[in-house]
């Protein structure tokens, strides 16, 4: 493969992906300075009588009708379930959490301001698509940083400053994995 080949593909990814990089990099920030972002919740409704069962195979399908049931109509592509809470994904965007009572169903409406939804995003809890365009980021990512380390390695006034700089890089990541 030829050195213009690869600054291509080094230059085409990077500029994909940058926006991509960008955003996970201000969320994750945000995050790390405990902006976390907020969610409102709103009560919708209680279906008396009902019950959710954590090991249906048809559960997305269970939900989807007890949220039908109260007039709601949303895309439930997945629901996590911790203890009595069942809840709706994706959740980068308005979602839902059923809570299982003696008497029935408590259902509570979940809508994330943008910083929320960028960390439900960071966190691989958007759309299914959504996921998947993070896969091929993550596999982007590496090919972006493997290209611009050949380069530096090929060339001859870059290769002792990529050699080092990559290196100092490495040292501090496992100084910090380590300790």
């Amino acid at each position: 493969m030829s050195r213009k080949l690869f600054v291509s593909i080094h230059l085409y990814l990077a500029a994909f992906f940058s926006p991509f990089v960008m955003i996970m990099a201000v969320s994750g920030g945000l995050y790390l300075l405990d902006y976390e972002g907020e969610t409102s919740r709103t009560v919708v409704g209680h279906i008396d009588g009902a019950r959710l069962d954590a090991k249906s195979p048809n559960l997305s399908a269970d939900v989807s009708s007890l949220l039908t049931s109260l007039n709601i109509d949303t895309r439930v592509e997945e629901v996590k379930v911790r203890g009595d809470n069942f809840y709706t994904r994706p959740s980068s965007r308005l979602n839902y959490t059923l809570r299982q009572t003696e008497s029935g169903v408590d259902v509570e409406e979940v809508d994330p301001n943008l910083q929320a939804t960028l960390m439900e995003l960071h966190k691989g809890h958007g759309p299914k698509l959504y996921v998947v365009l993070e896969k091929i980021f993550a596999l982007g990512l590496v090919l972006i940083m493997l290209s611009g380390l050949y380069l530096g390695w090929m060339s001859p006034m870059y290769r002792r400053k990529t050699l080092f700089i990559s290196g100092a890089g490495l040292l501090v990541f496992l100084s910090f994995m380590l300790f």
